[in-house]
């Protein structure tokens, strides 16, 4: 599944489809009329997030004003990456000549072809060196890199201090396995008036994410390291849907109603009528923003359990068409719009603050070394949002393992889906059957590739 699109949580509207010719996305023509080298790129905010898109306008002009040899033709994207239409537009030959990926998706990018070897040019880019290796990793396939990281995401707990406390809880304490959360929902959910101690997703594959994660931080996995088998019939997995269906039945800190989306949960945590859920710290603005959520109230920690916690993102890779004036010209494109410690797109955090965007939340880290104290020290200087918040995320995640979505997704979230929403609407529902199965399931689709 996937983190928010843009920094400000802002929902866009896409017009680079297979409705419009060949040259409006990728193209193998790399000059301008006046001679200059062209580069179309995507995920450019629509003009619905108006602060976002004059944001990304305005780096695009200054990134031209400073390199007045490149010529760059940027791409509306809703959501930056559409699985619906991101396979016809691989097969097609359709993709910008430098375009969006999810983490997840590297590995079938290279399978089919599309994507162009940047192993030689990456020395051109400054930043690289300075990108967490475990990041870099995910576009290195068989040693060839195709691709270049610009943001990523972990997964932990969001809990509402107000209700902690009103349960009798300390908010700045929270649970860090998973029979502390079971605890604590059982006080947060017996105050009572439609108050939920904890909540999950089980439908629309995010129920198959989630599980996913609560696997990750047992200590186990979704596939074998080979990636030819499910690895979910194992005594992690049945603790994972164990949990869920004690919680749900046994404590009713679940509340009854079931097979909710994020929205659902998001609309239950904005109102402040549920105390803890799995997210990504991404959420909080959107709590705050759209749900009717305060700041003050919304904290994060950790992946409970302190063995794993999911981790997703996305970068730009290379279109298998672009000649080495554009590669050479979306690199320095990279650099200058994503990764500079503490400004950019993502890093100007003096602009955010200015227009009233949250900074502050604490996303994974990109860079190491004196990269990282700049990008840190000048998110600091501009915080608008309660650090202190989330300093047990910070703190937590430097013990844990960092795992990305297995293969095949989507296919396998499906799923699992199906497990977690019968555990949590069958009080009966046969936990080792429901794995057994799923594992045969998931071979299946591990063996079609």
């Amino acid at each position: 599944m996937r983190s928010t699109g843009f920094r400000h949580a802002v929902a866009a509207l896409g017009i680079c489809s297979l409705s419009l010719a060949l040259t409006s996305c990728g193209s193998d023509d790399d000059t301008s009329a006046d001679g200059r080298t062209r580069i179309t790129v995507n995920c450019r905010p629509p003009q619905s997030a108006k602060v976002d898109r004059k944001f990304f306008d305005e780096d695009i002009a200054a990134f031209e004003e400073q390199n007045p040899d490149v010529d760059v033709v940027a791409h509306d994207a809703f959501p930056c990456q559409d699985p619906k239409t991101f396979d016809a537009k691989l097969a097609g030959g359709q993709m910008e000549d430098v375009f969006y990926t999810y983490f997840t998706d590297v590995g079938h990018v290279v399978d089919t072809g599309q994507a162009a070897d940047i192993t030689s040019y990456v020395k051109e880019l400054k930043s690289y060196e300075t990108i967490q290796e475990q990041l870099r990793d995910i576009y290195t396939v068989d040693g060839k890199i195709y691709g270049i990281p610009r943001t990523g995401y972990s997964m932990g707990l969001i809990y509402n201090k107000k209700l902690f406390r009103k349960a009798g809880l300390d908010p700045d304490k929270p649970p860090t396995t998973w029979a502390e959360v079971r605890a604590a929902a059982k006080r947060i959910s017996a105050l009572g008036n439609g108050t939920v101690g904890y909540a999950d997703y089980s439908a629309q594959n995010q129920g198959g994410w989630h599980f996913t994660a609560e696997l990750y931080s047992q200590g186990g996995d979704v596939v074998g390291a080979d990636g030819r088998k499910a690895t979910v019939d194992t005594p992690e997995g049945r603790a994972v849907l164990r949990n869920l269906h004690d919680m749900r039945w046994t404590d009713d800190s679940m509340g009854s109603k079931q097979l909710l989306v994020i929205n659902d949960v998001q609309q239950m945590m904005g109102s402040g009528r549920l105390g803890m859920y799995l997210a990504a710290p991404d959420n909080i603005p959107i709590l705050v923003k759209e749900k009717g959520g305060d700041f003050k109230d919304l904290a994060l920690a950790p992946m409970p359990g302190g063995k794993g916690t999911l981790v997703g993102g996305d970068g730009y890779m290379f279109n298998k068409k672009d000649t080495p004036a554009q590669i050479r010209a979306g690199l320095k494109w990279l650099d200058h719009m994503f990764l500079t410690p503490g400004k950019g797109f993502l890093g100007d955090y003096a602009r955010a603050k200015a227009s009233d965007a949250p900074v502050g939340l604490p996303e994974p880290r990109l860079f190491t070394g004196a990269a990282d104290a700049t990008d840190q020290q000048a998110k600091k200087a501009n915080a608008n949002v309660p650090v202190e918040n989330y300093r047990s995320f910070l703190d937590g995640n430097q013990t844990l393992r960092m795992k990305i979505e297995p293969p095949h997704a989507q296919q396998i979230y499906s799923v699992l889906d199906g497990v977690v929403s019968a555990v949590l609407t069958k009080k009966d529902a046969d936990i080792d059957q429901l794995l057994e199965d799923a594992s045969g399931k998931i071979d299946g689709i591990l063996a079609r590739g």
